[in-house]
């Protein structure tokens, strides 16, 4: 069975990103700012990754998406790993592999 694709409204539910790629001369810095508001906007349990990836599928794409300074911070943030997972009961007090 092959993964869902997240639709754009699911993956940028308040349009920040939409809007970055509409900012005509719109900076590094600022789509470094948008991105951390999108990310904080996100809810709580949503697949980051799998809306990184519908947004780069979507926007890279458009003309001039893929040198559009968005794109390069999108794919910077899939470079960022995955938030540690809590480990609760026995597993948090035994060494893994013994």
């Amino acid at each position: 069975m092959g993964r869902r694709v997240m639709d754009l409204a699911e993956a940028d539910p308040k349009g920040l990103v939409r809007e970055s790629y509409a900012i005509e001369g719109i900076t590094l810095g600022e789509c470094r700012s948008i991105f951390m508001d999108w990310a904080l906007s996100l809810p709580v349990g949503a697949d980051t990754p799998e809306a990184l990836r519908a947004l780069i599928a979507h926007y890279g794409e458009l003309p001039g998406g893929r040198d559009h300074p968005m794109t390069g911070v999108l794919t910077d943030g899939m470079m960022a790993p995955q938030a540690p997972r809590r480990r609760g009961g026995r597993a948090a007090r035994v060494a893994e592999g013994t």
